[in-house]
C-alpha cells in the first residue's frame, strides 16, 4: 500500500523509534503515547483490519503477541495491556493492522 502511514513507516520513509524488527513484524514508539510504555507492532504484510484477516494470518497475529511479550519483558513492564482496534467505530484511525502494548 503506497499511502498506509504503517508501510511507509516498515519501510523507513517515514521516521519512527524502532524498538523491534523481524521478517514478519514491526515495532516503534507511538508517537501519542497513552502509557509509560507505548509501543505498536504492526505486521509487514499489510492487513487492513482483524476482520481482513486470511487464511494463515492467524500465525501474524500469534507472532505479534509474541513479539509483545517479550517487548514487555524487555521494558520491565510490572503489567501491560494489549489492544486491537477493529474498525472506525473502535477507534481505529491507520488501517494497517496494529496491537498496542501500553504498560507500567
Amino acid at each position: 500500500m503506497t499511502d498506509c502511514l504503517f508501510c511507509k513507516i516498515i519501510n523507513k520513509v517515514v521516521d519512527s523509534e524502532i524498538v523491534y524488527e523481524d521478517d514478519i513484524c514491526f515495532a516503534f514508539k507511538d508517537i501519542n503515547p497513552r502509557a509509560r510504555v507505548h509501543i505498536l507492532i504492526v505486521p509487514r504484510k499489510h492487513i487492513s483490519t482483524i476482520a481482513d484477516m486470511e487464511e494463515g494470518d492467524e500465525q501474524i497475529i500469534g507472532h505479534l503477541v509474541k513479539v509483545a511479550k517479550e517487548i514487555a519483558e524487555k521494558e520491565k513492564c510490572k503489567s501491560y495491556k494489549l489492544l486491537f482496534n477493529v474498525g472506525r467505530e473502535a477507534g481505529q484511525i491507520i488501517f494497517h493492522i496494529h496491537l498496542h502494548l501500553m504498560g507500567n
